[in-house]
């Protein structure tokens, strides 16, 4: 049965979908099992194998995106875009975090972000660039967030900005990916890219980071081997 759900689900999601719901449906019964004393012998989903995941996007951000992007922000009607778009460059956060993100939750004078429930569970504090509490400083505090925007509205403004600039494959989440590569780009460690990012296993950080070949190449062209 468990099989023939997942194999009825591949048909209509995605596999990292699939592969989330299987994982979610396995822990719930292993604490039943382990903690609540269900009688169940064994979890049935041991056993299932999981659909292989999906190639990782390596889509990062070109200067044509941005002389696209640009003047198509400027005839949009939906103010929070340019904010949130930047923001998303400038702290790697995902779309739900800054929609959800409180003003309560924003200290400017010590440069963080709380971000109490995020996507692993767990709560996590977000450094903000200079860009970024000029970006905060300037949004107009009418609410409880600092973006009182419904999903489906922000994903509707989104394929809107998209259409209008003529780009049919960037994603908004692909800023993050963009931006967890800049930050490796300006030198920062794993570990502290780890620490603004959230993530808390390397390898998923690892498929954020999209760094340029042209970039190591430019690198490369200026070191030189220490002479002996």
């Amino acid at each position: 049965m468990i099989a023939a759900y997942r194999d009825q689900r591949l048909t209509t999601v995605k596999a990292g979908t699939v592969r989330r719901e299987l994982a979610l449906l396995r822990h719930c019964l292993e604490v039943a099992r382990k903690e609540w004393g269900i009688p169940i012998y064994k979890n049935p989903f041991v056993g299932i194998k999981m659909p292989e995941p999906a190639n990782s996007r390596d889509r990062r951000l070109e200067d044509r995106d941005i002389q696209l992007i640009q003047p198509a922000l400027q005839k949009t009607k939906a103010w929070y875009l340019r904010p949130m778009i930047e923001l998303a460059l400038e702290t790697g956060m995902r779309r739900g975090e800054l929609l959800n993100l409180k003003w309560s939750d924003v200290n400017l004078t010590k440069r963080l972000a709380t971000l109490p429930i995020t996507k692993n569970g767990k709560c996590r504090k977000v450094p903000l660039t200079p860009r970024a509490i000029e970006l905060l400083s300037a949004l107009p505090q009418t609410g409880d967030r600092a973006f009182p925007i419904g999903t489906s509205a922000f994903r509707q403004a989104w394929d809107r900005l998209m259409k209008r600039c003529g780009i049919d494959n960037l994603c908004f989440h692909d800023l993050r990916h963009e931006a967890i590569s800049r930050f490796f780009e300006m030198g920062l460690s794993v570990p502290e890219v780890a620490l603004i990012s959230g993530h808390r296993d390397y390898r998923m950080l690892f498929r954020y980071t999209h760094i340029r070949p042209s970039d190591v190449v430019a690198k490369l062209s200026g070191y030189s081997r220490p002479t002996e």
